[in-house]
């Protein structure tokens, strides 16, 4: 059980790390929210990896792509920016 929940830190750690540095820009989240939002993008892009039947590169490639985008999301990503 212990295990379970540090590999899933690690993981959500890695995940978290390479979603910001797809998402352009300076990013406003902190390290505990980017190792959280991996972990949330590894769960749920596991979820559907395995209800398409895809593989564990495939699962990977959702849970980056998934905590990227809520890397934007948090880090106002979709804000419209002013220019004077």
């Amino acid at each position: 059980m212990l295990m379970t929940v540090v590999w899933f830190i690690l993981i959500g750690a890695v995940i978290g790390v390479l979603a910001r540095l797809l998402i352009p820009g300076r990013n406003s989240i902190g390290t505990l929210l980017t190792i959280l939002v991996g972990i949330v993008g590894a769960v749920v892009g596991g979820m559907i990896a395995g209800a398409v039947g895809a593989g564990s590169v495939l699962a990977f490639v959702f849970s980056v792509v998934i905590a990227a985008i809520l890397v934007a999301f948090l880090s106002g990503g979709g804000r419209r920016r002013r220019v004077f």
